[in-house]
């Protein structure tokens, strides 16, 4: 009889502002579950281009990326991440990023 390897799988940890305190937890189902919960609905190409981007930014640099540099790098409006997500705070929650006043203090 074959023996399955069953996978240690951890809960996503959120702080109390409902930001994820491990990006490395961070997936695109969880970020379509937190868009859902957090009324955004369906996660379009250019939902996507900017979670990306902002994701990529974060974990290479540790820094913010502003809202107007994310939407010219892929080619949007300067206004896109108001349009897709209500502002930017909501972007780097479904992002899966930590809280941005805690991220500031990790520069």
């Amino acid at each position: 009889m074959m023996e399955i390897a069953v996978q240690d799988y951890t809960s996503p940890k959120f702080d109390d502002d409902g930001f994820l305190t491990d990006p490395a937890q961070w997936d695109t189902e969880l970020a379509r579950l937190i868009a859902s919960q957090d009324g955004i609905g369906y996660l379009s190409n250019a939902h996507w281009a900017v979670i990306l981007r902002l994701r990529d930014h974060y974990l290479s640099t540790g820094a913010l990326l502003p809202a107007s540099h994310t939407c010219h790098v892929n080619q949007q409006d300067s206004k896109c991440v108001a349009g897709l997500f209500q502002n930017l705070r909501e972007a780097w929650r479904i992002a899966g990023l930590p809280n941005p006043g805690a991220a500031r203090s990790c520069i």
